[in-house]
């Protein structure tokens, strides 16, 4: 597959991580309280990677359009190759539906449950969603408890994590007006 690497970038909401095999991701990690805490989350169950200051060119493009997307562009990521072999089929699914889910829109477990067939799995795939190495790149912000409600989020700062990123997106639930009002708020 090549040289691996990983590297800490900025963003609008701090400092993320990136760690690629190739030309292929295999885990973008959002801000944790320090560089070291979001080095050792993002790298957790992955050989040994080394910190590479220049990415070969389709991971730097993947860093950009994470940072754009964190400064309110309208970016779904989908160009962004992901290595899924940590994953199992389930989350494969699961995620392959989270990034289907367009900048500024949200669905919810139940939704993403009812598209693999059954609502009963809406725990699963909030499981799945606590599990996911590839934030924002697969974007389980985007995914909320029923009602709307935010529900959990394993990265970051957790919660206000999550409502700092759909409020960068300026999101909507469903088909209703955004979640939050004309002044960001």
């Amino acid at each position: 597959m090549g040289e691996g690497g990983h590297t800490l970038f900025d963003t609008a909401i701090g400092v993320c991580g990136i760690a690629w095999e190739g030309d292929v991701v295999v885990a973008v990690q959002l801000p944790e309280a320090d560089l070291a805490r979001t080095r050792s989350r993002m790298l957790k169950g992955l050989p040994p990677l080394p910190e590479v200051r220049q990415p070969p060119a389709p991971v730097q493009a993947a860093i950009e359009g994470v940072q754009a997307l964190l400064n309110g562009e309208a970016r779904d990521l989908l160009e962004v190759p992901l290595d899924m072999a940590r994953v199992s089929p389930f989350q494969r699914e699961v995620y392959a539906l989270a990034r289907a889910i367009p900048p500024g829109r949200t669905r919810t477990y139940g939704d993403l449950a009812t598209a693999l067939g059954d609502v009963g799995l809406s725990r699963a795939v909030g499981q799945a969603m606590g599990h996911n190495p590839f934030a924002p790149i697969v974007p389980c912000h985007r995914v909320l408890a029923a009602g709307g409600r935010s529900g959990g989020f394993s990265g970051g700062s957790g919660v206000p994590t999550k409502l700092r990123m759909l409020q960068i997106e300026r999101a909507q639930i469903g088909d209703s007006p955004g979640l939050f009002d004309g002044d960001g708020t």
